[in-house]
């Protein structure tokens, strides 16, 4: 099958143009050079063909991209379950001012081993149930980064007190 295109005038009716340009693809007629080509994958052996050139293994250090949060528990009556306060800075949509927002998450605690009022930091898991989708884990405690100074205490100041001036 061909195509012809005239360039030069519009068609006409009567004779056909002088000028005319014929297009004929192999594409046309469903078939291309490029394409024989080409095998089919399964006539390819996996030992010869390498999909992608081999690396030495390298070892890259493990990225937390998961969430975690830290809170404090305000709820541990339900089994495996602890409820947990979380507190977050945030500012103000129209005053700026930087304002404490707090919100409740459902965390697992498979051992019951928070009470109310320990710190927990919540690691994001896979869903437990329909509302939890944390796991509690244990906050070490903190090293005192800044000691109280402990002060000597005079123990005697070298005057006399009131009741031994009688």
């Amino acid at each position: 099958m061909s195509l012809t295109f005239s360039l030069l005038n519009p068609p006409q009716r009567g004779p056909p143009p002088s000028k005319t340009l014929s297009l004929t693809t192999s594409f046309l007629h469903g078939s291309s050079p490029k394409l024989s080509l080409l095998t089919k994958p399964s006539s390819l052996s996996l030992s010869s063909v390498t999909l992608y050139p081999q690396k030495s293994p390298v070892s890259f250090p493990v990225i937390k991209a998961m969430k975690s949060l830290q809170g404090r528990v305000v709820c541990a009556t339900n089994d495996k379950t602890v409820a947990v306060e979380v507190t977050r800075l945030a500012p103000h949509p129209k005053y700026k001012r930087r304002v404490r927002k707090k919100k409740k998450y459902q965390a697992h605690d498979p051992d019951n081993q928070f009470q109310v009022g320990d710190w927990v930091q919540l690691e994001e898991c896979r869903p437990i149930s329909k509302m939890k989708a944390f796991l509690a884990v244990p906050v070490p405690p903190r090293k005192n980064a800044f000691p109280k100074p402990v002060e000597p205490v005079p123990q005697e100041i070298g005057l006399p007190l009131e009741s031994q001036q009688a």
